[in-house]
């Protein structure tokens, strides 16, 4: 590979950054550090009617909490078109681009008229400048477009990164606009000038893009401009096998942060929806840097799987002390109104690994920060009329014992001596009452960490 590699992202602000995009980032972003080159974050914003600026800052914010960062950008289309419209009028003086002046109402007509004769709907390049063509008189009052005299024969190829091999015939594709009556440019034509000026030599998109493939490698080629080479990954499927989109069942990349994810597993996650690095499941971010060069990305569509991504986050959490998961569940608990203290990283270390989210980790810690309920149910199962007076020696007991682990475990065992218990007929009791629920860590490790005055409140209301 010759010269700096230099990829890019380049979403549009009309919605959130999906699962989609997102992953197309990552590994834009992994190929550009695998090679120690750079990565660009660009917005096209061209589509002024849907953009917005909660749409940008989702993004940024997005990409932030990823850790996917940039070397050039955020870079907005729309402070650009001065350069776009420089590139217009070079190419209507070469010849390669023209003015149409069909109006709406024509182009149905000449759709409906292919229809009828069972042919693909293309614009008839009917104001295309030709040796001796003839062309209709300008309308007075209509704005025109401008269009890319695409070439109307032989094939468009590259080798794709991901597929391999695509051709495309010229027949299959019409004389595209450029330029809006409004001077904003389309799609096909700003991310041409812009990979341009930009020295994008790797592009990485979803393989919905293939079908505009052929029209931007032919403006490339008109301007005399480098060609990036191609990598279309294929779509991300959703639970019912429909492509997962904004329209379609995604959900924002910020709906994950806020969900309880963390952004390694979540990177982790979507790494594997279509790239593998032998049967390697877990990676931290150096890794896949260290081994993702563009090869063994899969040319079949991913299947999102919600379950399999609360399992890699299981992981990263169980991977985490005590003290790194604290701020991340201080910050769940703060939204429903509590305020953590320093007991919050001995909370987070005991019950991290019966948690896939951060949101379910506070719901273990909450339990520590506000009053709990006990369901009837579980009243009525566990605090039975027999194990009442094994709880209130217990509670005499917690009145004087050292607060730690291993002198609340001797009295627990001396309890059950003295009832004659064992330690399951008396301790679901007692983390019903506690904790609100039969099932938690070792009895011993969870009173420790509640002061002596909550846990003997709250078994008295036994």
């Amino acid at each position: 590979m010759t010269g700096k590699v230099r990829t890019r992202i380049a979403p549009s602000p009309t919605g959130f950054l999906h699962l989609g995009t997102a992953r197309t980032a990552l590994y834009s972003w992994a190929y550009a550090r695998h090679h120690g080159g750079e990565f660009v974050l660009r917005i096209e914003d061209t589509d002024v009617a849907r953009s917005t600026q909660d749409s940008t800052d989702q993004i940024l914010a997005s990409m932030h909490w990823l850790g996917l960062d940039y070397d050039e950008g955020p870079i907005y289309q729309m402070q650009r078109l001065e350069r776009y419209r420089e590139v217009i009028a070079q190419m209507l003086a070469a010849g390669t681009a023209y003015h149409c002046y069909c109006t709406p109402a024509e182009l149905d007509e000449m759709r409906e008229a292919q229809r009828a004769r069972g042919e693909k709907t293309l614009y008839d390049r009917r104001w295309r400048p030709a040796p001796g063509k003839v062309l209709p008189p300008v309308p007075e009052g209509v704005p025109p477009v401008v269009r890319f005299c695409n070439p109307p024969e032989g094939d468009v190829t590259w080798n794709d990164l991901v597929k391999g091999e695509i051709t495309i015939n010229n027949r299959e594709i019409d004389d595209l606009i450029i330029l809006r009556p409004d001077g904003v440019p389309t799609y096909n034509f700003a991310v041409v000038v812009d990979d341009w000026d930009m020295a994008i030599t790797h592009v990485f998109r979803g393989d919905e893009h293939i079908n505009n493939t052929p029209w931007q490698i032919n403006i490339f080629r008109a301007l005399g401009a480098p060609l990036p080479q191609f990598g279309h990954v294929p779509v991300i499927l959703g639970d019912d096998g429909q492509k997962l989109s904004k329209r379609r069942g995604a959900v924002s990349v910020t709906a994950y942060e806020d969900n309880g994810y963390l952004p390694e597993a979540m990177l982790n996650y979507l790494a594997r929806l279509g790239w593998s690095h032998g049967d390697d499941e877990l990676f931290t971010r150096e890794q896949m840097v260290s081994w993702f060069d563009g090869s063994h990305l899969s040319k079949s569509p991913a299947q999102w799987d919600a379950a399999k991504l609360a399992w890699v986050n299981a992981q990263y959490i169980k991977a985490k002390s005590g003290e790194e998961l604290a701020p991340l569940v201080a910050a769940q608990l703060q939204k429903r109104g509590i305020v953590a203290d320093a007991r919050l990283p001995a909370i987070c270390a005991l019950f991290k690994d019966r948690c896939d989210t951060t949101v379910a980790l506070a719901g273990w810690a909450a339990a520590f920060y506000s009053d709990i309920e006990v369901s009837d149910a579980d009243r009525a199962q566990h605090i039975t009329d027999a194990v009442k007076p094994a709880i209130a020696t217990l509670v005499e007991k917690l009145m004087t014992v050292a607060w730690e682990r291993a002198e609340i475990a001797v009295m627990i065992k001396e309890v059950l001596a003295t009832h004659a218990l064992k330690m399951p007929v008396l301790a679901m009791p007692v983390r019903v009452l506690v904790m609100g629920t039969s099932q938690t860590p070792s009895l011993d490790s969870v009173l420790e960490i509640f002061s002596r005055e909550k846990v003997i409140e709250r078994l008295k209301k036994a």
